[in-house]
């Protein structure tokens, strides 16, 4: 077979291309591979330096965790942190320090003679000690720090007219099996709901009648020691007890030199409602030794006091500015022992069993809040009997509340309140109108639920 040339020369030239062109593809993989292997290779010295930073911020944590382990404050009911800020986050490592501001403007239809004298007969001699115009609750300084890997220390400061007043000083264990908790020093009792709290986080400016009546002002706020136990149940549950000084002017006595002479216990439960609803109660009690001159003018009871209670709080809160409180507290006091006229030196006996309560509700939106009070005494018990014959005061003391707070950030808070106060016995009625503002600046311990 006869092959043409112009046929081989085509062939020929088709196997030099194909030549060419395979030796240029295998030259530009080459180049390629080349490339992508120096891109690894400066990725991979990125990778380490990463490790080695990720490795070293690693080994720096575990050195502030075995420095700082001990130092975590104790986790406050409904999982809140106790080393939160004021109104939001502080460091753990620094004491908190902050300062709240609570003053208000006050006006009354009463003389000032008749608003020293606004007591509750029957119940307590002490009138009102607010003043018509501007007045200050207190500049409440409150500090709190890890000491060691067993106790943490609180103590609040509150600064008014009259001075510098130590409220509470107190350290509390933090390394106790088994859920036990101790606390030591000057602190408010354990007793009832509204008692532990301090007045900026009232949700009224003044406290209800059936502390004043039972307990005075300031509540029982005592050095001693106080014993919490926090068993494993399918609930949250509490149980304290408590040995004090019994300080209270109205309850036992400041004189009392017997050292701690009074002895309470409580019991705290709390569970949700549904997504988001919580239920807390719990049973109270206190008693101790008296020696009190609370009751009338120039006369000396000396005794015994038993205070029991019970308390719950409902809270609805869907969002963070939106929520639903009710609150109650119903107290039962009963005191036995002798009553001296000091300007007679005459002794009689005394047996007093009275009781009251307060129900209040505060509906929050945004950043308003609108609530309602009622208080009220006597409700079941009003005997007050002298050598066994019992006196009756008639009209039993009641208030009614209304309130309207704003609240322009986490910080500050502005609250209009009124009062129709019928707790004096008499045919007048105390109109009060309450104008608050609390302001606070700095960190400050999470408070409980």
């Amino acid at each position: 077979m006869k092959i043409k040339y112009p046929v081989v020369k085509i062939y020929c030239w088709l196997i030099l291309v194909y030549i060419f062109s395979t030796q240029s593809f295998a030259q530009d993989i080459n180049e390629k591979i080349r490339i992508l292997e120096e891109k690894l290779k400066t990725q991979q010295e990125v990778i380490q330096k990463q490790q080695q930073i990720i490795q070293q911020l690693q080994e720096e944590l575990q050195q502030i965790k075995q420095q700082t382990i001990s130092t975590e404050p104790p986790a406050t009911p409904e999982g809140q942190s106790a080393s939160t800020g004021l109104f939001g986050a502080a460091s753990a490592y620094n004491p908190n320090i902050s300062l709240i501001l609570d003053t208000f403007y006050y006006s009354t239809n009463l003389k000032e003679d008749e608003l020293e004298n606004w007591n509750i007969p029957g119940f307590i001699k002490e009138g009102l000690n607010y003043k018509k115009g501007m007045n200050i609750h207190a500049a409440e300084l409150y500090l709190f720090a890890p000491v060691d890997p067993f106790f943490n220390l609180y103590s609040t400061i509150p600064i008014t007219d009259q001075g510098v007043e130590l409220e509470e000083a107190y350290l509390v264990s933090t390394s106790l099996p088994a859920g036990f908790q101790a606390k030591i020093g000057k602190f408010k009792s354990g007793f009832g709901r509204l008692n532990s709290q301090h007045t900026h986080l009232w949700n009224f400016v003044d406290i209800p009648l059936v502390y004043r009546a039972f307990m005075g002002e300031e509540g029982i706020n005592e050095k001693g020691m106080q014993l919490t136990w926090l068993p494993e149940l399918p609930i949250y549950t509490q149980l304290g007890i408590e040995a004090l000084s019994g300080e209270n002017e109205v309850l036992f006595n400041k004189s009392n030199s017997k050292g701690l002479c009074a002895f309470g216990a409580f019991a705290k439960a709390s569970f949700d409602i549904g997504s988001y609803g919580t239920m807390l109660f719990g049973p109270s009690l206190i008693m101790g030794d008296t020696k009190t001159d609370s009751i009338e003018e120039n006369h000396i009871f000396t005794g015994n006091t038993t205070l029991a209670g019970f308390d719950f709080t409902y809270k609805w809160k869907p969002s963070r500015w939106k929520s639903f409180t009710l609150q109650s507290e119903y107290l039962w006091r009963t005191q036995k022992g002798k009553l001296e006229d000091t300007s007679t030196s005459i002794i009689q006996n005394l047996k007093r069993t009275q009781d009251g309560f307060y129900l209040q509700t505060i509906y929050q939106t945004g950043r308003w809040g609108f609530g309602a009070r009622y208080d009220s005494l006597e409700l079941f018990n009003d005997k007050y009997k002298i050598d066994g014959l019992k006196i009756d005061f008639k009209n039993n003391p009641w208030r009614a509340s209304a309130m309207i707070d704003f609240n322009p950030s986490e910080y500050s808070k502005i609250r209009l309140q009124y009062n129709y106060d019928k707790s004096s016995r008499t045919q007048k009625t105390n109109n009060e109108i309450f104008l608050q503002f609390i302001g606070g600046v700095g960190a400050h311990a999470a408070h409980t639920f």
